[in-house]
């Protein structure tokens, strides 16, 4: 088939490389003029490492993987350590290492093995039209391109998502500010093989290996929606909400560079079940818009791609057959991803006061089971199980 994706993040670029596997002729159109990676790196669980582990890339995305061997939930304010334990027994339970990567290696790597040639940058969709035997989508520079299938892998302000539903569905903020960025691993902030949480009021700072001796790290506090947004004060703004915190906290304001430093406002989309209308179907955010709180987004849309291009090869009763069996395998499992995120941003961020510090109390009591059995629940069921 002539299939146009549209969006070159990662589960567009993920189906692209998937679909050309299988011989399909791809295109990925993307609206900004030069690849940008939203956010500083990604939480790679075992689910989403296996989707490019089947597409051949399990050298590649090991290279970019930070090692991360053990887990700690650390007391922000007092510094003492709540639970810490090693991760293998994880990682042999589901057959496969996490990895945290920068997204801007991952994506660098993914265009790479897609190829280059068939991205269109600056190509930012306006319109979409079903013929039946085809679909055309038309672009802000005039153009009309036909496809026998688009694949709508536009993120969370998805056109595709408006066109396959016939509304426009509104997004459900959080409740959270996020501010996340990449700096050099140093003993002064954690372990450099450990992904370490540091938890207290609410709020939240990790850090987690990735490749060339960097931590990716990530501040949350929960904030009203709409407050200014100026980068010469993250610095002051994190040291204000995270005044009495331990060293190690304030060593990590100290050292980062608000200029490379992202901040955003969290946000989720309510589940919806339809995927597909027509020759026009979605996967990642445009499909099931996730918090990152289980760190499942950049997997169920690697997910969403694999299934999608083993869905159109394997089955043979036409086009809308394969989506539907898409349709109905992924949607379930996602609004589940979504649902589950919801919960936790709510016990992380303290939503009710009492939760929250209930989960403090029992992270004092964890030896790791409870929370290695969690992530498991999330990794399995992915459609390489």
């Amino acid at each position: 088939m002539n299939i146009m994706i549209i969006g070159a993040g990662m589960g567009g670029l993920t189906a692209g490389i998937a679909l050309q596997k299988f011989g399909h002729q791809v295109t990925i159109y993307e609206q900004a003029a030069e690849i940008l990676p939203v956010g500083a790196a990604i939480s790679l669980w075992s689910n989403g490492v296996k989707c490019l582990n089947y597409l051949g890339l399990t050298e590649q995305i090991a290279q970019l993987g930070g090692r991360m061997d053990d887990l700690a939930y650390i007391d922000g304010l007092s510094n003492t350590t709540m639970t810490q334990f090693s991760l293998m027994p994880l990682y042999q339970e589901v057959g496969q290492r996490a990895y945290p990567v920068s997204r801007a290696a991952l994506q660098a790597m993914l265009m790479e093995e897609f190829g280059h040639q068939n991205i269109r940058l600056g190509m930012r969709m306006e319109k979409i039209e079903d013929h039946g035997s085809c679909v055309r989508a038309q672009f802000s520079d005039g153009s009309i391109v036909s496809a026998d299938l688009l694949i709508g892998a536009d993120g969370t302000h998805s056109l595709t998502r408006t066109h396959v539903l016939g509304e426009q569905v509104a997004r459900r903020y959080a409740g959270y500010v996020n501010w996340n960025g990449l700096v050099e691993i140093s003993d002064d902030l954690a372990p450099a093989n450990q992904w370490t949480t540091f938890v207290g009021e609410g709020k939240r700072v990790s850090m987690m290996p990735v490749a060339n001796n960097q931590f990716y790290f990530f501040f949350d506090v929960p904030l009203p929606a709409g407050l200014d947004n100026q980068k010469a004060q993250y610095q002051q703004d994190l040291k204000t909400h995270f005044a009495g915190w331990c060293a190690p906290v304030q060593a990590l304001i100290d050292c980062l560079n608000p200029q490379t430093t992202n901040r955003v406002e969290i946000h989720d989309i309510e589940p919806f079940m339809q995927f597909y209308k027509g020759r026009v179907v979605i996967l990642g955010d445009a499909a099931h818009s996730t918090t990152p709180d289980i760190g499942q987004g950049g997997c169920q849309a690697m997910e969403d791609a694999i299934y999608l291009a083993r869905a159109l090869q394997i089955n043979t009763f036409g086009l809308e057959d394969a989506l539907e069996r898409y349709q109905n395998k992924r949607n379930e499992r996602t609004r589940e991803m979504v649902l589950r995120a919801r919960k936790r941003c709510d016990i992380t961020h303290m939503k009710d006061e009492t939760a929250t510090r209930q989960w403090y109390a029992d992270l004092y009591q964890e030896q790791g089971s409870h929370i290695m059995q969690g992530i498991i629940s999330n990794i399995v069921g992915n459609p390489l199980d």
